[in-house]
């Protein structure tokens, strides 16, 4: 990629929240506190408005795109305790096609699942709970809510990298249960949870409790699987810490991954806290660059090097600027 950078009024009246790139690079949605989503093309580095989507009556968190497979459909959440997914359709631009009002409280977070999975969007509130939306083979939207995640409320959800284990699965199986179907969440409770789907309840449990902030996680980051033997988790918090958390692959023997012996270790990004709340992290396509965003406007990006050590390689400020 190059170094230019993209910068254009976005149009909103109030902060933005988030901003997404659909599937192809060719969309970008971005959220604001005055509770509108607006949407742009992208095209040779020059941005077009699309629309604005008035649906919420209260700030909007975050956006996030469907795999196009599923058609050209966008999901956001937002303080008034909703969730809506919106489909376009040929002529008529972008409708809301269902609204999930099952939070009791502000709707913090929502990710969707692998394609794989099939459309299903995870969702993670103050009010303590997670929840599962998604599209039945029956064409109706079912809601799944989760048991109590972070008594004092949920700010992070990420979805583990799909990873078949049909070699280790048992005769009969079906494809969806050969599958590792794994999320995190981060909550208010200064911990990190991973859950991980029963066959036999046919339900997400918390399997484990990732504990080591002093303050509230405010994102988790599950890295793309780029055919390391190890899964990455990245989460950061209030206390202006960054960890990364890394668990070894399960043996041949642990069926489709339920194994909950594994451990995760846990390594601190920097030795030095970051100068204010760490508020994001993302990792890179190829599943191996970290960025984080900081309260101080800078973002950093970090690689391993060789030894397992995590260096800083890049620092990028509010203009746009590599420092």
């Amino acid at each position: 990629t190059n170094d230019e950078t993209l910068q254009f009024d976005t149009q909103h009246e109030d902060m933005i929240h988030d901003a997404q790139l659909d599937y192809y690079g060719k969309r970008l949605a971005t959220c604001s506190s005055d509770g509108s989503i607006h949407l742009f093309e992208i095209n040779d580095n020059q941005q077009r408005f699309q629309e604005a989507l008035k649906g919420h009556s209260g700030p909007v968190w975050q956006v996030a795109w469907a795999h196009p497979k599923f058609g050209s459909v966008l999901a956001s959440c937002s303080y008034d305790g909703t969730v809506l997914i919106w489909k376009e359709t040929a002529g008529s631009g972008f409708t809301v096609i269902k609204k999930h009002d099952k939070h009791q409280a502000s709707v913090n977070a929502i990710a969707w699942a692998s394609h794989e999975l099939g459309p299903v969007l995870l969702c993670g509130s103050s009010d303590g709970k997670t929840s599962l939306l998604s599209f039945t083979e029956e064409g109706v939207w079912d809601v799944q809510m989760l048991r109590s995640a972070h008594a004092t409320g949920v700010n992070a959800v990420s979805w583990a990298p799909v990873i078949a284990t049909s070699a280790f699965t048992q005769p009969g199986a079906t494809q969806s249960s050969g599958l590792v179907r794994q999320f995190a969440t981060g909550g208010c409770d200064n911990n990190v949870k991973i859950w991980s789907y029963s066959d036999e309840k046919k339900t997400y449990e918390v399997v484990q409790t990732l504990e080591g902030h002093g303050d509230w996680v405010r994102d988790v980051a599950y890295a793309p699987n780029i055919g390391l033997p190890r899964t990455y988790l990245a989460s950061c918090s209030q206390d202006k810490h960054v960890y990364i958390w890394t668990q070894d692959a399960p043996s041949p023997d642990d069926h489709a991954g339920q194994n909950r012996s594994v451990e995760w270790t846990r390594r601190a990004l920097s030795s030095t806290p970051f100068p204010d709340v760490v508020w994001r992290v993302s990792w890179s396509m190829s599943g191996n660059v970290l960025a984080v965003s900081c309260g101080d406007n800078r973002i950093t990006l970090w690689k391993e090097n060789l030894k397992g050590e995590w260096e800083s390689i890049s620092e990028i400020n509010e203009d746009g600027q590599k420092a």
